[in-house]
């Protein structure tokens, strides 16, 4: 008994300095469709979205696919490491999955208003509204 009690305190320990559950993220559970990459609008917006599900993020500007762990600290996202699938993009769907990906791996500044969600960093932007879940008016 008298070894049982240290483990135990430790125990507890361990859970108090545990983070917070993703529950308690405002971006758990919810997708976004770009509405704007670096200032223009999405190449392919009938695709481009972001979504956040169960620790996962999962992204698609119209072409590759890229997904990976995320999570929030101190205002910023921190997304990864992301996997990508890897087909062949041409064009200005291709320079936007590229900069989003750059956008992602820079642990972008998050801005959150109801449904609209503004990713900065130095280097890139994006602005997205939200699709799911739906925010309850005030």
């Amino acid at each position: 008994m008298r070894r049982l009690v240290p483990i135990l305190t430790a125990l507890l320990l361990v859970g108090a300095c545990a983070p917070k559950e993703l529950d308690d993220n405002p971006l758990q559970a919810s997708e976004w469709r770009f509405i704007t990459i670096d200032s223009q609008p999405p190449a392919s917006p009938d695709k481009a979205r972001l979504g956040f599900q169960d620790g996962r993020i999962g992204a698609n500007v119209g072409c590759n696919a890229m997904g990976g762990p995320w999570r929030i600290e101190q205002g910023r996202l921190i997304a990864g490491p992301l996997v990508t699938t890897e087909m062949y993009c041409a064009g200005p769907v291709w320079d936007q999955e590229m900069a989003v990906s750059a956008l992602l791996a820079a642990t972008p500044e998050i801005a959150l208003d109801d449904d609209l969600l503004v990713l900065r960093s130095p280097g890139h932007s994006a602005e997205l509204e939200r699709i799911s879940p739906r925010q309850p008016a005030p």
